[in-house]
């Protein structure tokens, strides 16, 4: 993932202007270590940070037209861009990046070409003839994007917050599937699915159809010209990101440039769930393994850094971005500069363990379009930026445009886990892919129950953050909380912990109104808690806390009550935060 920042329309078109672009700019360089750029028109600047996956040696940014009148600074992977290509042949591209596609097609189509990208992308266009500008973002937000406004009229657009909350008066979050034109004045949905509606779908289910679909989603995304592996934790997704991936690589530009043996990739404590299972489909699979264990400590200490680059207080987000933020780490040292993922897969086919409660089909399917819609700020933003954070590039296969089409068109009717007659959460995904006579997977891995990633990693690295956060948060600091934080209230420590390490680091009240709130459980929408009285009184993202579905789940917690104006007496001191470098181990 490359990192952009523009400024249009500043009143301010001077050098010193221009030298703090570039300051702010600077502050996206870990999204992309490999070129930077900026381009300036007047009183507005384009500026990149480029991540070279694709043409390396001259797809440097920002992009042009053959005349140079349109202008592009853009972080993403255009799927289709050689399709693209060939339908423009009156068209001179300057170099082979597969989003030099952007400004040609805005020539040939205007302003509504967005729809016609396959794949993930948030870009700024600049159209020198009428000083006119586009701002566009991918369908479900997997790429990070932010709009904000100056005092001054301007507007600003930055990959991450941390690039123009400084400058700004207000920003926020771009919304996914949405194009911002100055010359309309605002926002507009480009991406209108039938399933945004969250009416109801009829069609039978294929397991065919959804599997060809998904393999598609795959053999698209190895579009690389640089080394790559896939992330694999050894649950469902990943492993069958794995096999699809493993089962195509032969063949490719990618396994004629880097081998045909395929690298992949896990992390955990010591004794993990995920590290024995993962090291299992590796086997299986026969791909080049790399375990990454890691301690509780070397999470804790890495806890502020990894706040700072996901830029959330959402307590699930962080426990699972700080696994990822280590292991992308440890994978980018070995020159590995691309990774396939299985985020999303439980949005669209309702594999948290709480659908297990989904009364009837209709509340089943309306949780998952929501729970797809909110994507853009939790697994998305996790992906993106934890391994951003390091100049890692994660391609999300699930969330490809034509196979969420294809998925969410099914009857939620056959998404309904029934455990009497043996459909247990996502079966309708594991069924399409048991192949008797061409296995993709072992079938006690096919149907594994589902962990999420913050718990496979090891169920003591929950634990010792609450622990750790306990440490750190007094009861008398809890018992103020809603005074302190008025805005998505902490109701545990560890959920405080984080929300001091966010603010400090992002104190702009604009900062604090980019992160989602509300009740969850096993990582459900607030609606979803109503399916179950029990949840109310458990209220843990942690699939854990899916209380009579996990095999492991936690004890069930009497409803919880402070005394108001009663202040417990207690001799614990907050201590003070620090960071350290983390320590992690390699095998492979």
């Amino acid at each position: 993932m490359c990192g952009i920042l523009a400024v249009l329309g500043s009143s301010d078109d001077s050098q010193a202007k221009r030298v703090r672009v570039l300051e702010l700019s600077r502050r996206l360089k870990h999204r992309g270590p490999d070129w930077s750029g900026i381009h300036q028109y007047g009183n507005s600047f384009l500026a990149h940070q480029r991540l070279a996956i694709i043409d390396p040696t001259s797809g440097d940014q920002p992009l042009f037209n053959e005349d140079k009148s349109i202008a592009v600074t853009v972080n993403g992977e255009i799927y289709n861009h050689e399709e693209l290509r060939k339908s423009m042949p009156n068209h001179r591209f300057r170099t082979g990046s597969d989003c030099d596609v952007i400004a040609h097609l805005y020539e040939e189509h205007g302003e509504n070409f967005v729809d016609m990208l396959d794949g993930i992308f948030s870009f700024v266009l600049l159209d020198t003839r009428d000083n006119s500008f586009i701002v566009a973002r991918d369908a479900i937000g997997i790429t990070s994007l932010y709009i904000g406004w100056g005092l001054d009229g301007s507007i600003w657009v930055s990959s991450e917050m941390k690039g123009l909350n400084d400058d700004c008066e207000h920003f926020e979050c771009f919304p996914p599937g949405h194009l911002y034109s100055s010359k309309q004045g605002g926002l507009r949905r480009w991406y209108n699915p039938s399933w945004f509606s969250e009416a109801i779908p009829s069609t039978p289910y294929d397991p065919l159809v959804l599997r060809r679909a998904f393999e598609d989603a795959v053999i698209k995304r190895l579009m690389t010209d640089v080394p790559f592996g896939v992330l694999l934790s050894g649950g469902l997704d990943s492993s069958l990101v794995a096999s699809v991936t493993a089962r195509y690589m032969a063949g490719t530009k990618a396994a004629m440039q880097w081998g045909a043996q395929l690298h992949s990739f896990c992390v955990g404590l010591e004794g993990s769930p995920d590290l024995k299972a993962a090291r299992e489909v590796a086997d299986y699979l026969g791909t080049v393994h790399h375990e990454f264990t890691f301690t509780v400590q070397d999470g804790i200490d890495a806890i502020e850094d990894v706040i700072y680059h996901i830029e959330t207080y959402d307590v699930t987000t962080i426990r699972a971005s700080t696994p990822m933020f280590l292991m992308s780490r440890k994978i980018k040292a070995l020159g590995v500069k691309m990774v396939i993922s299985g985020e999303g897969a439980d949005e669209i086919f309702g594999g948290y363990l709480y659908f297990h409660k989904a009364p009837n089909k209709e509340e089943f399917h309306q949780e998952t379009c929501q729970k797809i819609k909110a994507l853009h700020q939790y697994d998305c933003l996790r992906a993106n930026k934890s391994t951003s954070a390091w100049g890692l590039e994660a391609r999300v296969p699930f969330l490809d445009k034509e196979f969420i089409k294809v998925a969410m068109d099914i009857d939620p009717e056959w998404k309904m886990i029934k455990r009497d007659e043996g459909r247990i959460e996502k079966w309708i995904l594991r069924r399409a892919f048991d192949d008797e006579e061409h296995p993709y997977l072992p079938k006690h891995i096919l149907y594994r129950q589902k962990e999420q990633f913050s718990d496979g990693v090891g169920y003591s690295w929950i634990d010792g953050l609450k622990a750790h956060a306990s440490d750190h948060v007094t009861d008398r600091m809890m018992l103020n909380a809603r005074h302190i934080f008025p805005h998505n209230t902490p109701i545990t420590k560890e959920a405080y912990y984080y929300r001091m390490i966010f603010e400090r680091c992002f104190p702009q009240n604009a900062a604090k109104l980019t992160v989602p709130g509300g009740a969850s459980v096993a990582c459900s929408t607030a609606n979803a808690v109503k399916w179950d009285a029990s949840w109310s009184n458990n209220l843990d993202p942690s699939g854990r806390a899916a209380l009579g579905v996990h095999t492991a789940a936690y004890e069930p917690q009497a409803p919880a009550s402070l005394t108001v104006g009663k202040i417990p007496s207690t001799n614990k001191v907050p201590k003070i935060l620090g960071v350290s470098s983390p320590g992690l181990t390699i095998q492979s």
